[in-house]
């Protein structure tokens, strides 16, 4: 009896590896959605148009893009991810003011867990990674009638989200999430803060530009 019991088990082990060995591993999704996007503050500037500016943003808009994952067991995936947003900036203060256009491109490394049976149509996920947003350069016109350009500038950011994968065969499904993206832009100085052991330092007060995004894909396995 004991024997029969190994024996099966034995086969069990073998038959879903097996399994396992012939699922598709590889899964590209194209990815389509919504951006909310938020910039930073800064100190004061009087323009020659007479008007204070001290905020810029990028304005909403659609963003685009594709992961790449290798899933290493049915349920932990790793991978890479770009998207962009293709947008405009704003310079903001007692009066708003569109500069130019911009692409804003997120690279990050990921890792993505999905919960539930894998043979399941639909199942939730939540997914984090690591990487860098890249700020494209703006062309723009000077109030004097000149033109001008700013560079393009990467930051580090990470990126959190959570959705759903509605499974339609084996090779093909639908993404449906949210996703959020902190992109580390400046530090400003917060004040003073002082200890008997270290004395009297300056601490700062991190800003962050963010992306909220509503996105939907098509994935392929192979």
């Amino acid at each position: 009896m004991v024997r029969k019991f190994l024996v099966g088990v034995v086969a069990m082990l073998v038959l879903s590896s097996t399994a396992w060995a012939q699922t598709p591993k590889v899964e590209f999704t194209g990815i389509i959605g919504w951006t909310l996007a938020d910039g930073v503050s800064g100190e004061p500037v009087t323009a020659l148009d007479g008007n204070v500016y001290d905020r810029v943003d990028p304005k909403d808009s659609m963003n685009f893009g594709f992961s790449l994952g290798f899933f290493l067991t049915p349920s932990a995936e790793l991978g890479f991810l770009w998207r962009r947003q293709a947008t405009e900036i704003e310079i903001a203060g007692n009066s708003v003011r569109t500069l130019g256009d911009i692409n804003i491109d997120g690279y990050h490394g990921y890792g993505a867990y999905y919960f539930g049976d894998p043979e399941t149509k639909a199942r939730p996920y939540i997914m984090g990674g690591l990487g860098v947003t890249n700020y494209g350069s703006v062309s723009y016109t000077k109030l004097d009638g000149t033109s001008a350009s700013t560079q393009s500038n990467s930051q580090f950011s990470s990126t959190w989200g959570a959705g759903l994968k509605v499974n339609a065969s084996q090779n093909v499904g639908m993404k449906f999430g949210i996703q959020w993206t902190p992109t580390y832009i400046k530090s400003d100085a917060a004040g003073w803060w002082c200890d008997p052991w270290w004395g009297c330092y300056v601490i700062s007060d991190a800003q962050y530009a963010n992306q909220f995004e509503f996105i939907g894909g098509i994935s392929f396995r192979f």
